[in-house]
């Protein structure tokens, strides 16, 4: 009786699993958008807010303005009205270049970290911080809280921010030798103010990293599993572009260089069948269901592009759900399509 009873609940967890597992993955599969979410926005950053509304920032094609959007859902993006909440200066420093916007809350505001050039220097690129005290990012007044100087002061931008054990950091792309970028981290002791060691945590190295241009740029960070994951962009903005992954132990010291794990191969980039091409430079939000973890990145639907890839507008906002492999990795799913 024992056996049998035994073997009843053996076959009971056996069949609960499969269903459970059959309803997890059913829940996923219900999770769809309307791609592309946004056209011709790149860099695309999504932010999910306390009350559960949701605000898109990305690089608009003009390199001129920074606009907000915000809906209900991801997929309410779609219809969603642009909001001009900053336009470049008309000389000197922020008035060229507008690029990669990001929108972070901390320490009571709303903050927005960008890149952009001289009005007079169109390459002279470094990162600058606009906050606003308002509860909604859409009203207020944004203001101006500077530049965030580093130790190079070189060619610098793509700046994403994030908190770890009480620690505020910094992770941006700036030109580590005279021939790539390279992203670097610091700890910050303010909104705008680094402090201590900047440390370069990647440089391209692998030939996928280096077509076009050598840069690894657009850093993004997912905590999971134990770990901190970082995916950033690589090589040139035309189909070449593609997306790498880092990551550390949560326990590790982030500052320590010899800490940071790095893949060899891209683990998201294009794919001529499902027409996309040169993917990167993504964020992560959370779905509506408050658990998915969602993919925002940019694309174009075509490979070949008429002169500098920079001044084709055609990279659209889109969105997908991010997986996770048995070892708590994300799984990309290159192969799948949106």
């Amino acid at each position: 009786m024992k056996i049998k009873k035994y073997l009843t609940l053996m076959a009971f967890a056996l069949v609960f699993g499969v269903f459970t597992q059959s309803c997890s993955e059913a829940q996923t599969k219900a999770i769809t958008f309307e791609n592309p979410l946004v056209f011709q926005r790149a860099d695309p950053w999504v932010y999910k807010a306390e009350d559960g509304t949701y605000y898109l920032i990305a690089t608009a094609p003009e390199y001129d303005r920074i606009e907000l959007r915000s809906a209900a859902s991801i997929n309410g993006l779609k219809e969603a009205e642009a909001k001009v909440i900053w336009r470049k200066h008309n000389e000197g420093p922020m008035g060229n270049h507008i690029w990669a916007p990001e929108l972070h809350r901390f320490d009571g505001k709303w903050h927005i970290y960008f890149a952009a050039g001289t009005a007079e220097e169109r390459w002279k690129i470094r990162m600058h911080v606009l906050s606003n005290t308002s509860a909604n990012p859409m009203e207020g007044e944004w203001v101006e809280e500077g530049q965030i100087m580093t130790e190079r002061d070189d060619f610098a931008l793509d700046a994403t921010t994030f908190e770890h054990n009480g620690q505020r950091y910094l992770i941006w792309a700036e030109r580590a030798k005279p021939y790539n970028t390279g992203l670097i981290l610091s700890k910050m002791k303010d909104a705008v103010t680094l402090e201590g060691p900047q440390v370069v945590i990647t440089e391209p190295e692998y030939e996928w990293e280096k077509i076009g241009h050598q840069v690894n740029e657009g850093p993004a960070v997912l905590k999971r599993n134990g770990k901190i994951f970082v995916t950033y962009s690589a090589s040139a903005t035309d189909h070449n572009y593609c997306l790498g992954l880092l990551w550390i132990d949560e326990n590790a010291d982030l500052l320590d260089t010899a800490s940071w794990n790095k893949a060899s191969e891209p683990v998201f980039a294009t794919h001529d069948e499902f027409k996309r091409f040169g993917p990167g430079h993504n964020s992560f939000t959370v779905a509506e269901d408050g658990k998915t973890d969602i993919m925002i990145y940019h694309a174009r639907e075509y490979k070949e592009i008429q002169g500098e890839p920079l001044h084709d507008p055609n990279r659209h906002t889109r969105a997908r759900v991010l997986h996770w492999s048995e070892d708590g990795f994300p799984d990309f799913r290159h192969d799948v399509n949106d």
